[in-house]
């Protein structure tokens, strides 16, 4: 496929080599992930257990909500290459390596010793670190983000049946799609999704249809893995909501926990470090109510999907769910 930008027909490169792949997205960091990403090139093993002697592409630190940064191991690879016997198991290493503390602990150690042998690199996340010492910044992220990110530069459909297959791909993995074209006199990149719609990414690759099938799920599936303190905010926000309106149902799917007032009016992701409300509220509606908590604007596209406007909420501390809750009352 071809794009026109500026009266200009630029046609798709073929990538070659992954090396050639990777390097690209080293040097278009900022303009891929944003202003506010920080994109740590790490092409090198790691030893010991650190990441079940597997070779991370690199490591992407995101700091669109300052207070609560994301944290993301980057896997770069072909389409052309094996899912299932080089791609998957690939990705399998980093789910073994996330449930180590030690192993997190020893990757934390490493990045810091590169942040502290780059001083742009510091100063960069210093800038964003709101005075937070960035060591304990850094092991946090990773403790709290068992995000990777895989980027592939063309669409492969069979990566849609493992999402749909393993939790964990679901749970962890964030897909990029980035295609480079070029004339003799430009060069541009296109995303699919655009980054930071990257979590609705797989939401919207799925039909309605399989989102309310007739299998069962129960909230056992979205919660007991995750940690205390999500769990106490989530039951506790139930509790409270249903002390308002008892006739509200909580529909556990596959991929969230919707409430239903007649019809869906929030859509629940229990993430590991928060939990996001999809609030079928306008953006300007929320963030004028929203004061504590990170507001997250969604595109029409995503809004689409959820068959109305809508934006997130994310709810990270118990403290501040009385002002989630009174958002929610709008609609009840």
């Amino acid at each position: 496929m071809d794009i026109i930008v500026n009266g200009v027909k630029l046609s798709q490169y073929k990538y070659t080599n992954e090396e050639e792949f990777e390097a690209d997205i080293v040097q278009a960091s900022k303009s891929l992930f944003g202003e506010k990403s920080i994109y740590i090139d790490y092409k090198r093993k790691i030893s010991g257990n650190g990441l079940g002697n597997s070779i991370p592409d690199g490591f992407l630190l995101n700091f669109t909500n300052e207070d609560n940064p994301d944290f993301y191991i980057v896997e770069v690879e072909l389409a052309k290459h094996d899912l299932y016997r080089h791609i998957f198991p690939q990705i399998t290493k980093f789910f073994s390596f996330f449930s180590n503390s030690q192993s997190r602990n020893d990757l934390a150690d490493k990045i810091y010793s590169i942040i502290e042998s780059n001083d742009n690199i510091k100063n960069e996340i210093k800038s964003f670190c709101k005075g937070r010492e960035i060591y304990k910044l850094l092991k946090d992220s990773i403790d709290d983000n068992q995000n990777i990110l895989l980027i592939i530069d063309e669409n492969k459909p069979e990566l849609l049946e493992i999402f749909n297959t393993y939790k964990e791909w679901e749970n962890n993995v964030n897909l990029e799609i980035i295609r480079k074209y070029r004339s003799n006199s430009a060069t541009v990149f296109t995303m699919e999704p655009e980054f930071d719609e990257i979590e609705f990414f797989i939401d919207n690759e799925i039909k309605n249809d399989d989102l309310d099938s007739a299998v069962n799920y129960n909230e056992s599936d979205h919660i007991n893995n995750k940690k205390d303190d999500i769990k106490k905010i989530y039951y506790g926000f139930k509790e409270k909501l249903l002390s308002i309106n008892n006739s509200l149902i909580f529909n556990p799917q596959k991929y969230y926990i919707s409430i239903k007032n007649n019809k869906n009016i929030v859509y629940i992701k229990v993430r590991q470090k928060k939990i996001r409300f999809i609030i079928m509220l306008e953006h300007s509606i929320i963030k004028e109510r929203i004061k504590k908590c990170y507001v997250k604007e969604i595109s029409q596209g995503v809004q689409d999907f959820y068959n109305g406007p809508c934006a997130a909420v994310d709810l990270d501390n118990i403290n501040n769910m009385d002002e989630v809750i009174d958002l929610i009352k709008l609609l009840i």
